[in-house]
This record gives structure tokens, sequence and C-alpha cells, in this order.
């Protein structure tokens, strides 16, 4: 895995462990050499993104104010 990833066995372990010290790069990497690299997608896809989502809406205005404008063309 190291060899074809082009990185050291420790970088592997790392990567193993989840450091949060290796690269995103060396991640994709990792993913690509396992054939995982479609689910690099999903990590900025915000259709699932529920806690994104869950936060977006409590931003949301809980008022909204009628509009004056009948919509009629004068």
């Amino acid at each position: 895995m190291a060899e074809r990833a082009f990185v050291g066995r420790n970088t592997i372990t790392r990567v193993e462990k989840g450091d949060p010290g290796v690269s995103l790069g060396i991640y994709a990497t990792v993913l690509f050499v396992l054939g995982l690299a479609e689910r690099l997608a999903t990590l900025a896809d915000i259709s699932v993104d529920e806690v994104g989502q869950s936060l977006d809406e409590q931003r949301l205005p809980t008022r909204v104010r009628e509009s004056d404008y009948s919509g009629d063309a004068p």
C-alpha cells in the first residue's frame, strides 16, 4: 500500500489511526489506491450534510413580513 501511494509505511500507519496531522492529499491518494476515490465527492456534498443543513435552517428568519406589493402592475 505504501509503495503504491508513494508514501512511507509510517504514513500509512498514521492514516490507519486517523492522525489529523496527515495531509488530506495523502488520504485522497490512499482512497484512490484502495479504489474508493468516489467517496471524496461526498465530503463536500451538502445534500448529505445533516449538521450543515440543520445549522442553515437555524439561521433562517423566524418571522416573515407580508409585502406591501400586491403584485398588480400599474
